[in-house]
């Protein structure tokens, strides 16, 4: 008897071990990639950081036409080497608003890692400006749903995309006026 009730103790430790990985391995299984396959796919095949944050920010435009009930943004190639953008991303209001957060996050992430590698690199003005411009109109969106949203996960998921949004808004303050080459590529643009 005594023998056994030795076996069951040692064996506790690694059955609460045991159970305790496969608890951790069902809530890592749960979370959610915040691109979609098609659109990682699109982020590795540009290099350049300005291209980088146009992929970022027309998945975040994806996601809030979803939201919005409009009409997606134009997922046109740009060359025919291109990968395509692949279906519409799938989720929850809320999964499809923590989806923005992560990738205001990584487009975050991605200025941040050329900022420390080369400062004066203007590709991070540009990219940064680009964001912010997006991130304004995200936050006219967020605050539009703050008032009909009674859900806690989409209330807390807007909370995040505004501390993203924010961090954008205030990183973009501190840019320097735009370059000349720069006004000069948006009057291009325009007509």
């Amino acid at each position: 008897m005594k023998n056994l009730s030795r076996s069951v103790l040692s064996f506790l430790p690694f059955a609460g071990l045991l159970a305790g990985m496969i608890f951790y391995a069902g809530d890592v299984q749960a979370q959610r990639d915040h691109l979609t396959d098609a659109e990682t796919d699109l982020i590795r095949y540009y290099r350049e950081l300005d291209k980088r944050t146009e992929i970022f920010i027309k998945a975040a435009d994806r996601r809030f036409a979803i939201i919005n009930g409009t009409a997606q943004p134009s997922t046109k190639k740009a060359n025919k080497e291109e990968p395509d953008w692949g279906g519409v991303p799938k989720g929850t209001r809320a999964q499809l608003l923590d989806d923005v957060a992560g990738i205001l996050d990584e487009a975050i992430t991605n200025i941040d890692d050329v900022s420390r590698r080369d400062e004066k690199n203007p590709m991070i003005s540009r990219s940064l400006r680009k964001l912010t411009s997006a991130v304004n109109g995200y936050l006219v969106q967020l605050n539009a749903m703050k008032s009909k949203v009674t859900d806690h996960d989409e209330i807390a998921a807007i909370e995040h995309v505004g501390d993203q949004a924010n961090q954008i808004i205030a990183a973009g303050k501190n840019l320097p006026a735009a370059a000349p080459e720069e006004e000069k590529e948006k009057k291009k643009k325009k007509p």
